[in-house]
């Protein structure tokens, strides 16, 4: 096996013939450097030695790729691990290991660096199409970092304030540990308890969300940390709500409401009342949604996704009297969503000319269920309207109302809270031609 000294113009001036398989210039400075030509395919370096009592031949690469020294340096690495009594032909695993060890432990210090407030971003948009709008919208409300200029919600700063969650978002994840929570809600419980208190659970729920996903998994603890008895006490528990409207206030309530400079909002607190439906679900009423050839309104139910309840004559009648200025029932042109936002204060003044103290929005789903108790409702029938879960068995699996044994129900629950307040109006009449009385 003939041996000479590699140079550029020997490596480049060698070829193998067309009627060879393969040809071979072997290099005389570096033992078993080769140089292996085909007819077709380009030709590379090669190492060939003696292992263990058996030839081996490993490639190197080609001449485009490797310079003469770079192709002898490699020879004698791999002659020394021969020597060590290593098999020359693991070094390129060995290699393949450690270069996946490097990046395996890149993306660790990278997964370490990332920050809870990051992450939080990749959750609600993962989460966000399970969600509806008001949910979505307190999880970018709890994180915010305030200080835009706003005559609400700014304790008198005149900038809003920073959302309870938002001191979190700019840690490392992996440092939101349960110490860390427990003073977090420590301190957020001394000037807002009940915001705080949506952040907590959103917390968990978020942190729960990490644990199952393997980019964050190894950077979240055995127990989830938001969890700790510690941060629960702190935030302490939501007091009972109570508010709703008395029989003898129903009187007082209409007349105010019913005098709101905006129709649409005095229509939506009447509506409120007269179905017990959530407020953001009454808000994302859509003119679709009114089916007055059947009379019913079709409800986004947060619990079963959709629920179709009786459209009542009184509510068929203030429906009429709204302007379609777009696709939303109660449209508000000077509103991004299109639609009014959730007038709570209007209706806080219109309590105050009313003297009913304290009733939020809530207190009128509140009210309505609480009022068809003096009717004797079943208490399905109230449930399926205002879109509680059945409570029993027989509710669960046994009974199906239609609308028309719903509205039978419900036109007696709007009659009768109606007839208390005062007011009256001809049920015969077409919607949009009723005439409104209000008895002296």
């Amino acid at each position: 096996m003939a041996k000479v000294a590699f140079t550029a113009g020997r490596i480049n001036g060698f070829k193998c013939q067309p009627d060879k398989a393969q040809a071979f210039l072997w290099d005389s400075t570096a033992a078993g450097l080769g140089l292996r030509a085909t007819p077709a395919g380009k030709p590379a370096y090669i190492f060939q030695a003696v292992y263990q009592g058996k030839d081996i031949r490993l490639t190197i690469g080609g001449p485009d790729v490797w310079s003469i020294p770079q192709a002898q340096e490699k020879v004698r690495q791999l002659h020394r691990r021969i020597d060590e009594g290593k098999d020359p032909r693991s070094l390129k695993s060995e290699a393949v290991a450690q270069s996946k060890a490097a990046l395996q432990e890149t993306q660790l210090a990278t997964a370490q660096a990332v920050t809870a407030g990051e992450v939080w971003a990749v959750y609600v948009e993962e989460r966000r199409p399970h969600w509806g709008d008001r949910h979505y919208r307190d999880h970018i409300a709890k994180v915010a970092p305030g200080g835009i200029p706003s005559k609400r919600g700014t304790r008198g700063r005149g900038v809003t304030v920073a959302g309870p969650l938002h001191s979190l978002m700019a840690m490392p994840l992996r440092d939101l540990t349960a110490p860390v929570i427990e003073a977090w809600a420590a301190l957020e419980a001394k000037t807002r308890p009940t915001s705080a208190r949506l952040g907590w659970r959103m917390l968990k729920v978020f942190l729960g969300w990490c644990e199952e996903q393997p980019a964050y998994a190894a950077l979240m603890p055995t127990k989830n940390p938001a969890k700790t008895k510690k941060a629960r006490e702190s935030l302490g528990k939501a007091g009972v709500k109570s508010d709703s409207l008395q029989r003898e206030q129903l009187t007082v309530w209409f007349d105010a409401v019913r005098k709101i400079g905006n129709p649409a909002i005095a229509a939506y607190l009447q509506i409120l009342l007269l179905t017990g439906a959530r407020a953001g679900e009454v808000l994302a009423l859509r003119w679709d949604d009114v089916n007055t050839k059947w009379k019913g309104l079709t409800i986004k139910d947060k619990v079963e996704g959709v629920r179709v309840i009786p459209a009542t004559p009184y509510v068929l009648h203030l429906l009429a009297g709204l302007p379609r200025r777009n696709e939303w029932v109660f449209a508000s042109p000077s509103s991004k969503s299109g639609h009014i936002s959730e007038p709570s204060l209007p209706h806080t003044t219109a309590c105050k000319v009313a003297g009913v103290d304290a009733l939020s929005l809530h207190g009128l789903r509140r009210s309505f269920k609480s009022l068809t108790e003096w009717l004797e409702v079943p208490a399905g029938v109230v449930a399926q309207l205002m879109g509680h879960k059945p409570s029993a068995t027989a509710e669960k699996h046994y009974t199906v109302r239609p609308l028309d044994l719903l509205r039978v129900h419900h036109e007696k629950i709007e009659a009768w809270i109606l007839e208390q307040a005062s007011v009256t109006f001809d049920a015969a009449v077409e919607p949009g031609k009723l005439r409104v009385v209000q008895a002296a």
